[in-house]
């Protein structure tokens, strides 16, 4: 117990120590390996956590992305929490099997309620934090919101790097340019390198996005579910959605909401912003952790 504290506080009190820590990150990461979810194949990696009893951290990507395009973040969060961490390739991305047909409208749903369950249960992860970035974001805001409809493990909190809970012109217009650029340019190379199959991974997010019935996609009922602290992360140079996403995040959930607005920060704040990003998920973590903690010393007295 006394470990468990003294973890939290360190990381609480020396936010200094955030950097030279996470310079040692890659130390720790350890090597990919597969589980098989609903008849499928995905890559997951795990990261060890420096403290005892500290919550897991799961990473959910982009719609492009995988655990790759994370680069070193996850293993930063690792070394700055203390927490361990995992990060897994969705289905039909980075090396995990890919789409074997096209997403339908409800394909993050599919994720939420169907596949991060079991992901979860597998790896026998009680508990976690959630970090979701986009189409991951929105994954996790499912997934907390539904606790009730599947069996996996409630989240003890969300943090949610530009998130979608509706569709916005804005999206729908550069996910549109984002097409042109593939068709155009050697942006199927460049995702080559960290996907098996770039041009299946592609169309399969952009041509769900670009569809007609995809403009009534909203999830926007799950929010006033959901209990858990958020943190919502949101650049304001964003290509792919607004200020009014966590707006509504903060709006309409029940738990509370902490925005985190970033200047000079488009759709991917870990990459344009990560040192800030870095510290608000860890004083985040650690405060859940702390909080956890707490619960668990009351109880015994």
């Amino acid at each position: 117990m006394l470990l468990r504290y003294l973890c939290v506080q360190h990381a609480q009190q020396n936010p200094g120590k955030i950097r030279k820590n996470s310079e040692k990150s890659n130390k720790i990461m350890s090597n990919p390996f597969f589980i098989r979810v609903n008849g499928r194949g995905l890559e997951v990696l795990r990261i060890p956590g420096g403290c005892v009893d500290k919550p897991e951290l799961v990473f959910l990507h982009e719609g492009l992305g995988s655990i790759s395009l994370w680069k070193d973040f996850p293993a930063r969060v690792a070394a700055a929490t203390g927490s361990p961490v995992t990060v897994y390739s969705r289905y039909g991305s980075g090396n995990s099997d890919p789409l074997a047909a096209p997403h339908s409208v409800r394909y993050m749903h599919d994720e939420a309620l169907r596949d991060l369950p079991q992901v979860l249960t597998q790896l026998d992860i009680q508990n976690p934090i959630l970090i979701g970035h986009s189409d991951g974001a929105s994954i996790a805001t499912i997934y907390a919101g539904a606790n009730r409809d599947h069996k996996g493990p409630p989240p003890l909190g969300l943090a949610l790097l530009a998130p979608h809970v509706f569709v916005e012109d804005l999206s729908v217009a550069n996910i549109s340019e984002a097409r042109s650029r593939f068709e155009t340019t050697n942006m199927c190379d460049k995702l080559g390198r960290h996907h098996r199959d770039p041009a299946r991974t592609f169309w399969g997010w952009n041509n769900i996005w670009l569809h007609p019935d995809f403009r009534r996609w909203n999830i926007e009922e799950y929010l006033p579910r959901i209990t858990c602290p958020i943190l919502a992360i949101q650049g304001l140079d964003d290509e792919y959605g607004t200020m009014a996403q966590v707006e509504a995040v903060k709006r309409q959930s029940c738990g509370t909401v902490e925005i985190l607005t970033l200047a000079d920060c488009r759709h991917s704040a870990h990459r344009d912003q990560p040192d800030a990003t870095l510290e608000a998920i860890t004083r985040f973590v650690n405060t859940i952790a702390g909080n956890n903690f707490a619960g668990k010393v009351s109880s015994l007295h």
